[in-house]
C-alpha cells in the first residue's frame, strides 16, 4: 500500500461543446464547468465546498466521494460555471423590453425618484430571464471523480518523495546509533583510569600492596557508578526499535501519519535523553545531530496522511 500525503491538487473542466462541435472542427460558444480540489494537512478530515447555486444539490453527494477517498487533510472542493462572452450578453427579447417597461413605469408613479434602469440592469434582467440552462449535477459528479482520481495520484507522488526521505533519515540516525554505542566502554575505561590516577596521587602511593589494592577498589566502584549515570544503551535500544517500527509502518503504507508522528515523539525523547546522558563531546554532537534529523522527519511526517 502507498503512502500518501495529505498536500495536493487537482482541477479539471467540462463544457459540453467538446461533445457537439461543428463538422469543420470549431465548438459553438457554450458554458464550462470547472471544478478543482485543494488539500493541505490536518489532523483530521476538514471538507469545506465552494459551489454555485446549480450545484448546491451536488454537496452531500460529494462529501460522500470525498469521505470515502480521504481519511485526514484540509480539503477545499471549489466549481464555478463560467459562461462565454456569447451567452453573457443575451439579446433582450421585444416582449421583455415591453413588460420592463410597463413595470419601471408602474414603480415610478409610486416612486418617482426611482431611478430608471440601465442598459446593464436590462442585460441582466435578460439574461436571468431566460430559459432555464443546462442541469449539471450530473457532469459535476462524473468530473468531481476525474479531478479526485488526479488528487489521488498527486498525494501519491509527494507521499512517495516522503518515504524516500523518510527511510534516508532512519538510515543516517542508525548511523549516528552505531558511532554512539562503542563511545560509552571507552568512556567507563578512561573514567576508571583517571579515577585510579586521581586516588594514587591522593594516597600517595609509594610501595604499599593494601593501598594499592584498596585504591583500585574505590577506582572501581567509581567507574561503576559513573557507567550506570552515563548509559545510554537503553536510550539506544529503543531508538532502534523505534527505527525498526518507522521504516515497516512507511513500507506498509496507507493511514500511517498519526503513528508516524507518535513514533517521531518518542524518538526526539530519547535522543534528548542521550544528550543529558552525555559525558563526552562526540555523545553530544551526536545527540544533536540526532534531534536535528528528527526534527526533518517529524516537519515531514506532519503531511503524511
Amino acid at each position: 500500500m502507498s503512502v500518501y500525503s495529505m498536500t495536493g491538487y487537482a482541477s479539471a473542466q467540462y463544457s459540453p461543446a467538446k461533445e457537439a462541435s461543428d463538422g469543420d472542427g470549431k465548438s459553438p460558444a457554450s458554458p464550462r464547468l470547472g471544478l478543482e480540489i485543494r488539500a493541505v494537512n490536518s489532523r483530521f478530515l476538514d471538507l469545506s465546498f465552494r459551489l454555485p447555486e446549480e450545484l448546491r444539490a451536488c454537496e452531500p453527494a460529494l462529501r460522500e466521494k470525498l469521505g470515502a477517498r480521504l481519511k485526514r487533510g484540509k480539503v477545499e472542493l471549489r466549481a464555478a460555471i463560467e459562461s462565454t462572452t456569447a451567452s453573457v450578453v443575451t439579446e433582450p427579447s421585444t416582449r421583455l423590453l415591453q413588460r420592463l417597461n410597463a413595470i419601471q413605469d408602474n414603480v415610478r408613479a409610486w416612486l418617482p425618484s426611482a431611478q430608471p434602469l440601465s442598459v446593464a440592469e436590462v442585460i441582466r434582467l435578460a439574461v436571468n430571464e431566460s430559459p432555464p440552462g443546462k442541469e449539471w449535477q450530473t457532469e459535476a459528479l462524473q468530473l468531481a471523480d476525474d479531478v479526485l482520481n488526479a488528487l489521488m495520484s498527486a498525494r501519491e507522488r509527494e507521499g512517495a518523495r516522503l518515504a524516500t526521505m523518510l527511510f534516508d533519515r532512519i538510515g543516517q540516525l542508525r548511523s549516528l546509533a552505531a558511532q554512539a554505542e562503542p563511545l560509552i566502554p571507552q568512556l567507563v575505561a578512561q573514567q576508571r583510569q583517571r579515577f585510579l590516577d586521581r586516588w594514587a596521587q591522593a594516597m600517595e602511593i609509594t610501595d604499599g600492596q593494601a593501598k594499592s589494592d584498596m585504591a583500585q577498589d574505590r577506582a572501581l566502584t567509581e567507574a561503576t557508578a559513573f557507567a550506570i549515570r552515563i548509559d545510554v544503551a537503553e536510550e539506544l535500544t529503543r531508538l532502534a526499535s523505534h527505527l525498526d517500527e518507522l521504516e515497516r509502518l512507511v513500507k506498509k503504507g496507507g493511514e500511517i501519519g498519526k503513528r508516524l508522528d507518535f513514533l517521531i515523539q518518542e524518538l526526539h525523547r530519547e535522543a534528548n535523553t542521550l544528550g543529558s546522558k552525555s559525558a563526552a563531546l562526540e555523545l553530544t554532537h551526536i545527540s544533536v545531530d540526532m534531534k536535528v534529523l528528527i526534527e526533518q522527519m517529524r516537519e515531514q511526517v506532519q503531511n503524511i496522511e
